[in-house]
C-alpha cells in the first residue's frame, strides 16, 4: 500500500504547478496588450515627405497629418508662411490642438501652451514643439 501523506504531498505539488501554470498564462494574456500599447511603433517603411495640397492650409488656419508614424500639423500664420510642427505636447506626450481665437496649440492634459512657432507659452512642458523641415512645390507643400 502507498503512503497517505505522500499521496497527499504528491497532490498539492501537482495542483501548485498546474495553478501556478495558469496563473502565469493569465498574466501573460493581461501583460501583451500593455506592452504593446507602451512599445513604440515600428513604421520603418513610412515614407520621409509628405505632400499636402497648399488648399488644404488656409491662412490662419492648421492641417493635422501623420509624419512618420506620429501626429504632426501644418499651419499657415500669415499667407505664404508654413510652419509644420510635430503634433505631440513635450511634456507627458499628449496630443496638442489649435485654438484659432488665440492662435496657439493647447495640450489638452495639462494646459500646455504653444506658439504658431512651437515656442512654450505656459504651463508645464519642458522644451517647444519639434519643427519639421517644410518647401513648397507648386500646389503642393512638402514637409520632411
Amino acid at each position: 500500500m502507498s503512503d497517505p501523506s505522500a499521496q497527499s504531498t504528491e497532490r498539492r505539488t501537482f495542483l501548485g504547478v498546474l495553478l501556478g501554470g495558469i496563473g502565469a498564462v493569465i498574466a501573460g494574456a493581461f501583460s501583451w496588450p500593455l506592452f504593446r500599447y507602451l512599445s513604440p511603433i515600428d513604421k520603418g517603411g513610412e515614407q520621409q515627405q509628405v505632400r499636402v495640397p497648399r488648399r488644404q492650409v488656409a491662412v490662419g488656419g492648421t492641417h493635422f497629418f501623420s509624419y512618420q508614424g506620429r501626429p504632426a500639423v501644418l499651419l499657415q500664420p500669415k499667407a505664404g508662411e508654413f510652419v509644420a510642427l510635430s503634433a505631440v505636447c513635450t511634456h507627458l506626450g499628449c496630443i496638442v490642438k489649435w485654438v484659432e481665437e488665440s492662435q496657439e496649440f493647447l495640450c489638452p492634459c495639462h494646459g500646455g501652451r504653444f506658439s504658431t512657432a512651437g515656442q512654450v507659452l505656459g504651463g508645464p512642458p519642458p522644451s517647444p514643439l519639434a519643427t519639421y523641415v517644410v518647401s513648397v512645390d507648386g500646389d503642393e507643400i512638402l514637409i520632411g
